[in-house]
């Protein structure tokens, strides 16, 4: 995606002390972007809001099984 320099990225809240094993959100317009903080210039996904709130409430509900 043209342009994520300007995007401000914040570490997850549930990276934690794990190793490095870390992921960034930041958003662009309407989409929340997510990249791997140990490859910041690699690949990212992009999501729509609603699918957002669709992928965390399914990733939560798979912690918890």
């Amino acid at each position: 995606m043209e342009g994520t320099s300007a995007i401000t990225w914040r570490t997850s809240s549930y990276s934690g002390n794990n190793g490095g094993n870390c992921v960034e959100i930041g958003t662009a317009g309407p989409m929340i972007l997510v990249r791997d903080t140990k490859d910041r210039a690699g690949a990212m996904l992009a999501f729509a809001p609603h699918d957002w709130q669709r992928f965390t409430a399914a990733v939560g509900n798979t912690e918890q099984a």
